[in-house]
């Protein structure tokens, strides 16, 4: 990367056939809107799958520190990631 931006953020999106996506950014608002159609971009996962819902996110300072929570989320198996979820209270 070129620029070098802070704070990164590490989302989880609920999608419309209920799978869970997860993916990093320094601007959440755009990238959402991205996922979504509404602006050119998002994942070619979601793309099939939308609307998607931010269910989870989570700042750090560091392109580095996202990179491994990110890793470290895709790695749960979806009760964990559900587990984490409901952590937050927000999701049911």
């Amino acid at each position: 990367m070129s620029q070098k931006h802070s704070p990164y953020f590490i989302y989880i999106l609920e999608c419309s056939d209920k799978t869970l996506y997860t993916g990093i950014t320094w601007d959440l608002e755009k990238r959402l809107r991205q996922h979504n159609g509404e602006i050119v971009g998002g994942a070619k996962y979601t793309r099939a799958r939308r609307p998607t819902a931010l269910v989870y996110s989570e700042k750090v300072l560091t392109h580095k520190e996202a990179c491994a929570r990110e890793a470290e989320i895709k790695a749960m198996s979806r009760e964990e990631k559900v587990k984490l979820l409901k952590s937050i209270e927000k999701y049911t």
